[in-house]
């Protein structure tokens, strides 16, 4: 196992596989696996500066997928969660996502929350691509707001 391990973090390394390897962790961080993406996304933009908006972008696009994964997850296990329908917090928040609709998907950014709220508006059968849309939103806003604030931090000279 740990040699499997060791070739798929040989395979991933940057910088030789930088956009990859980015795109997989903010992937995989979109899902409901605690993984963070924004390390990978410093690492890469302190070695490869000039890649900035093309390293956005490729977290941005690997996270929203992520994100439409979480949708369908959600949608997929809407019998499975109705046996909890009947809690007091559970109807607050779902009248909360139903009334904002895809707009909640806003908050996809959100860390502990953000994914899971994904699943929620695919559980709740809120139109896929308008979440889509959001999704993509909070998560480009995000993106660039954290890769902003970690290199005035700690700049690349």
């Amino acid at each position: 196992m740990e040699a499997w391990l060791d070739s798929l973090l040989t395979l991933l390394a940057l910088p030789q596989y930088g956009l990859s390897t980015l795109f997989f962790a903010a992937f995989v961080s979109a899902t409901l696996v605690p993984v963070g993406s924004e390390p990978i996304l410093f690492g890469l933009l302190r070695l490869n500066p000039d890649m900035f908006w093309s390293a956005i972008a490729v977290a941005t696009v690997g996270n929203t997928l992520g994100g439409a994964v979480d949708w369908w997850m959600g949608y997929g296990a809407h019998k499975v969660a109705d046996k909890y329908s009947n809690s007091r917090h559970h109807v607050r928040v779902l009248g909360w996502l139903e009334r904002l609709g895809p707009k909640a998907c806003l908050l996809s950014w959100l860390p502990l929350v953000g994914d899971p709220l994904c699943a929620v508006a695919g559980w709740l059968k809120l139109p896929f691509w308008p979440c889509v849309f959001y999704m993509a939103i909070g998560k480009f806003a995000r993106y660039v707001t954290m890769t902003v604030a970690l290199l005035y931090i700690w700049p690349t000279h």
